[in-house]
């Protein structure tokens, strides 16, 4: 065997080890997995178009067009290239094993570049691939909860620094692969862009050769990859209002010194700070080198400044601890780049030596609270699968009580199924219950992960206003409904809510059978059934929703009467009503639902969702982005043949 291909092989051995009791055993549905599985089914029914309307969520909504759509069209492209071979969910369980390796791969990739030995890589490479820590992209919560498109945005860094090396070392031509890597970065995930570029800043700073020259390419890379992410980002921003900002997360100054008080950070930190101080030392500090030691220092800062002016200013759409998940990464390369100086130090343990060292010393310091700093191996009965979790909470039976019901809507009380009995809203859970839509055709709400739908605003918090999710939906589980406490719900008070929403299934949890006086007695529900974990209540009739009658395209049913008529979907501005082809006013009520002024004797409506100015302005500046792409690339190819 070549010694220099060992570490990669021990790499790649580790990585397949902890995937197969982790991910091989079953189609993973822990915590969020479910709901991205059902985006996934979202792109290959419904189509690759971010702004498509899915009627299965929240009374309706443009799903991949207020969630990053990458990490679905990762999962949509495999299946296509499969032609079939891989179904969907054997697709997301590929993409699941993409997200496990993408950190650890691609940070080999780069250390093993500007260090130019595999072994003083190896270090780096592991702690970025078990890193944990309280990290949104880290193998607990961007893996095993479900957080992928985090961790798959997270694992492409590593690839977008490679991709700078030669441009930063004094390389003339544009770094152009650093355009699809920065665009894929920001449609994984546009947490992670902000770092992306900050990179390319810093070339343009550190690197060799003209500056001026430097400064113009940066912002021809930056402008190309904006561009090419233009067809989902332009809608985005356009409609950002429809889309609540998740903060959860406690992004305050000392929250942030909390999640980042663990032994590991303070190593990584210290090991980071001990290489750059022998490079100032020793002034032998190459381009590359002070480039990379400046990425954990300049993100320290501009998560600082997220979390000081961000709250100030009421835009929460990207919190200072989602930045944080970049700044560990950062650290991690800034620490490795301390491994030649210690080979240099201490030539007799040689690099093979000193990676051992390194990793010895990134175990000592794995453990932690509430999880661990590195996660070295799955934990027993922490990773349930699809077959598991349906045959344990009887949902098989559930769904088909659900498909046998009244036409109408599914509203959980809960997000999702516990997975234990800890009373903590923390315990492990799964939100299997967002596959209701794709297992029984009806549309739920509630029922899924924390998310940003205005409508999901009204059932949390009772408004569908642009506010802020302050508090996870799992807190509020058997807790609230409707902003209300389950208990002060009064009999009566729910109907309202089942006329509006056009429900005719209600799932409850067994625990929360003292609070639902609220049902009993109810003209619109027959008494409960109990299945497994749930109670169960069927309407006696079902509710009027619109019907599907092409792609993107319903019809709804009116009595006739003239005024405005809620018609059972959600709002989103990019609906167009019409009758016989003369367009009708729509406008959005106070709960975030559609309304369409109805004329006297009109008995039937079409509604279409229909991609507006900013849906076609971003298409056509990414085919722009796209076409200048290929030009600049084959004026560089010819350029180097020529000088050959």
């Amino acid at each position: 065997m070549s010694r220099p291909l060992l570490p990669v092989l021990l790499l790649a051995a580790y990585t397949i080890a902890f995937g197969i009791p982790a991910l091989g055993r079953g189609l993973l549905v822990f915590d969020d997995h479910p709901g991205q599985l059902y985006r996934l089914h979202h792109v290959t029914t419904l189509g690759w178009a971010p702004w498509r309307f899915d009627p299965g969520w929240w009374a309706g909504y443009a799903e991949l067009q207020y969630y990053p759509p990458g990490a679905a069209w990762l999962g949509a492209a495999l299946h296509t290239v499969s032609l079939g071979a891989l179904d969907v969910p054997r697709s997301y369980q590929a993409v699941l094993w993409i997200a496990w390796a993408l950190p650890g791969v691609a940070t080999f990739a780069l250390l093993r570049r500007v260090l130019g030995n595999g072994w003083l890589a190896l270090p780096g490479a592991f702690v970025a691939l078990t890193l944990s820590a309280g990290s949104r992209s880290g193998v607990e919560e961007g893996l095993r909860w479900g957080l992928i498109a985090a961790r798959l945005g997270w694992g492409l860094l590593p690839l977008v620094a490679l991709s700078l090396v030669a441009w930063v070392e004094g390389a003339r031509r544009m770094p152009l692969a650093a355009v699809l890597l920065i665009a894929a970065v920001v449609l994984l995930h546009p947490a992670h862009a902000p770092a992306a570029l900050i990179l390319l800043a810093l070339g343009t700073r550190f690197g060799a050769g003209d500056r001026r020259r430097r400064v113009l390419q940066a912002g021809t890379v930056a402008a190309l990859a904006l561009g090419l992410s233009a067809l989902w980002l332009l809608p985005l921003l356009a409609h950002l209002r429809m889309a609540l900002p998740l903060a959860w997360g406690d992004a305050s100054g000392p929250g942030l010194l909390r999640e980042l008080a663990r032994p590991l950070v303070a190593v990584l930190a210290l090991a980071q700070l001990a290489a750059w101080l022998a490079m100032r030392s020793a002034r032998d500090g190459r381009e590359v080198e002070r480039w990379l030691h400046a990425l954990a220092p300049t993100l320290a800062l501009v998560i600082a400044l997220d979390a000081i002016v961000a709250p100030a200013i009421d835009v929460l759409w990207l919190p200072a601890d989602r930045l944080v998940d970049s700044f560990l990464l950062a650290l991690i390369i800034g620490a490795s780049l301390a491994a030649p100086r210690l080979v240099a130090r201490f030539p007799r343990l040689g690099a093979a030596g000193i990676a051992v060292g390194m990793i010895v010393i990134a175990l000592l310091c794995s453990p932690g609270s509430p999880e661990p700093a590195l996660t070295l191996w799955p934990s027993r009965g922490g990773w349930p699968t699809y077959g598991q979790v349906v045959r344990g909470a009887r949902l098989d039976v559930l769904w088909q009580v659900i498909r046998e019901a009244p036409p109408g809507r599914v509203l959980f009380i809960r997000s999702g199924i516990p997975l234990d009995d800890r009373p903590g809203w923390w315990r492990p859970h799964s939100h299997i219950t967002s596959l209701t839509p794709t297992e029984t055709g009806r549309g739920i709400i509630n029922g899924t992960f924390t998310h940003p739908a205005p409508l999901a605003g009204l059932v949390y918090t009772g408004s569908a206003e642009p506010r802020p999710i302050t508090k996870l939906v799992e807190e509020r589980d058997g807790v609230t409904l409707f902003g209300r406490p389950l208990e002060s719900l009064g009999p009566g008070e729910i109907e309202p809510w089942i006329e509006r929403l056009g429900i005719s299934v209600v799932v409850a949890s067994g625990e929360d059978a003292g609070k639902l006086a609220f049902f009993d007695p109810s003209n619109r529900l027959l008494p409960p059934r109990t299945i497994g974990p749930f109670r169960v209540y069927i309407a006696r009739r079902g509710a009027v929703l619109p019907q599907a009658a092409g792609p993107q395209t319903w019809r709804v049913t009116t009595d006739g009467s003239a005024g405005w008529r809620s018609v059972g979907f959600a709002y989103s501005p990019l609906w167009v009503a019409s009758s016989k082809r003369e367009p009708l006013p729509v406008r959005r009520d106070a709960n975030g639902m559609l309304e369409v002024e109805v004329p006297a004797g009109v008995t039937e409506i079409a509604l279409e969702h229909r991609p507006r100015v900013a849906e076609h302005l971003g298409v056509l500046i990414s085919v722009i982005a796209a076409a200048l792409l290929l030009v600049v690339g084959a004026k560089q190819i010819g350029t180097a043949g020529d000088r050959q």
